[in-house]
């Protein structure tokens, strides 16, 4: 099987969206699963959200951040990729909720808020929310890329408020849960946040689903590096997430395991930098 680029194009300066062919994971995937590439033979393991899944291709968000996701960029359409896995993961359910939001600030959750307001939105009875952050108007995605589509109500903020509402989803959600009735609260994106929503949303008594996204260096639950801990009780994010109650979550081990790959992170972007200079 080849894993095809059809389509690559930017979101911003450094977010880009890929459509890769991968009929197996097309098939199976809901809005909560994720996929892992691998470039080339024996590269490494990158697990990605996908935005849609659509005949036998899906549809990813990439931000320019590591290694591998930067050498993908400079792939073109009609390159193939090693491998697409997956789908990955365990969904949250999908069901009716009643009113229903997904609030989302970096392109891992923009890409989720998409997939998951696109089918909790075809379910009769659920109202969808959709709330997606950026940080100024240089930064946010075209607007065929945007939730705006596919939720009853959809909100653009900005941080500097440069375009739509002022501030971040959080300041957003304060308002909607003082405002109206909330069933349903989902979101992804940046780890601090997202244990600020789950304390914001417990004062309010509204549940959320939340993405913890763990280190995962091989996605199959082999190697325990993203291993997050729910009521006390360990699980791992790529089999048992990667949305948890973000009520049950606890935030302060998330965040520490964060920088637990930083040094071997930077290690490769200097080596991809200093191979990209000796090619120039």
């Amino acid at each position: 099987m080849k894993h095809t680029i059809t389509r690559k194009e930017d979101l911003n300066a450094a977010d880009y969206v890929i459509d890769v062919i991968a009929p197996k994971v097309a098939k199976k995937f809901r809005p909560g699963n994720f996929a892992v590439l691998i470039t080339v033979p024996n590269g490494e393991r990158i697990p990605m959200s996908i935005e849609r899944a659509e005949g036998d291709k899906i549809t990813m968000y990439i931000k320019r951040l590591g290694k591998t996701s930067r050498e993908l960029d400079t792939w073109d359409v009609g390159d193939a990729l090693y491998k697409v896995i997956g789908p990955m993961g365990t969904p949250p359910p999908l069901k009716k909720y009643g009113n229903v939001v997904f609030a989302s600030d970096l392109v891992c959750g923009h890409a989720e808020n998409n997939a998951m307001c696109r089918e909790l939105g075809k379910i009769m009875g659920n109202h969808i929310i959709s709330i997606q952050s950026f940080p100024d108007k240089s930064q946010i995605y075209p607007e065929n890329e945007l939730a705006k589509s596919v939720a009853d109500e959809f909100i653009l903020c900005t941080e500097d408020g440069s375009v739509g509402r002022k501030g971040h989803y959080l300041d957003i959600m304060q308002e909607l849960l003082e405002e109206r009735k909330i069933d349903q609260v989902f979101a992804g994106g940046g780890i601090p946040p997202l244990q600020k929503l789950s304390i914001l949303t417990k004062k309010y008594n509204v549940p959320v689903y939340t993405t913890v996204r763990q280190i995962m260096v091989d996605a199959t639950g082999m190697c325990g590096s993203c291993r997050v801990f729910i009521d006390g009780e360990q699980k791992l994010a790529c089999i048992d997430g990667p949305m948890f109650d973000g009520h049950k979550v606890d935030w302060e081990a998330a965040i520490s395991r964060l920088a637990m790959f930083k040094g071997k992170e930077a290690e490769a972007m200097q080596c991809y930098n200093e191979k990209m200079k000796a090619v120039v």
